[in-house]
């Protein structure tokens, strides 16, 4: 059995694009993993990702990963509530001055309580000034993501409401799997 699976393409093309959202509180902090762990990394993957169908990245192995995230312009920003991981964004550079938003989400447990949308200003923020962290790179351009109608009811209105505009709309069709969870044999 197949579902029909619709991917949007979205971008800003200027910082000024960047339309922040509120921050949720005291108790969230945003921090970037700037020691590539592929354990961390995984971690925050699976967790994200598990019951919205993230499993492009389940079969990488810890070299895999490890020479991802060792890679120039490739950046890992963690949102925190109390000290508990919930969320992440990462963010790739890209030829030409582009970056990508490659991953953002959060933790179950943490969706609806206005962390999504900071997390998302702070770490398109971070895409925008990703050279000054990175010299050998050139200036940021543009900022770019896709998402698709399998993730969470609410990510699109958010890129929408931090300033991304559509740029690209495609629809395939893929066998439809049951989500992973956050480990194998979890439930989500």
């Amino acid at each position: 059995m197949s579902i029909t699976v619709t991917t949007w393409s979205l971008e800003q093309t200027s910082p000024a694009d960047l339309r922040p959202a509120a921050e949720p509180g005291d108790d969230v902090r945003i921090a970037r993993a700037e020691v590539p762990s592929p354990e961390f990394s995984r971690f925050l993957y699976t967790a994200v990702g598990g019951d919205i169908h993230w499993t492009d990245r389940l079969a990488m192995a810890y070299a895999e990963w490890q020479e991802w995230l060792g890679r120039p312009g490739v950046e890992t920003w963690v949102a925190y509530e109390k000290g508990t991981p919930a969320g992440y964004v990462e963010l790739q550079a890209q030829d030409g001055g582009s970056v990508e938003i490659v991953y953002f989400g959060l933790i179950p447990a943490f969706r609806g309580r206005r962390i999504g949308g900071h997390l998302l200003s702070y770490a398109t923020a971070r895409a925008w000034d990703l050279a000054e962290r990175w010299p050998q790179l050139p200036p940021t351009k543009r900022v770019w993501l896709h998402t698709c109608s399998k993730d969470g009811p609410h990510a699109m209105d958010n890129y929408l409401r931090r300033g991304f505009t559509l740029f690209d709309t495609k629809a395939e069709e893929e066998p439809e799997t049951a989500a992973p969870g956050p480990w194998p044999g979890a439930g989500v």
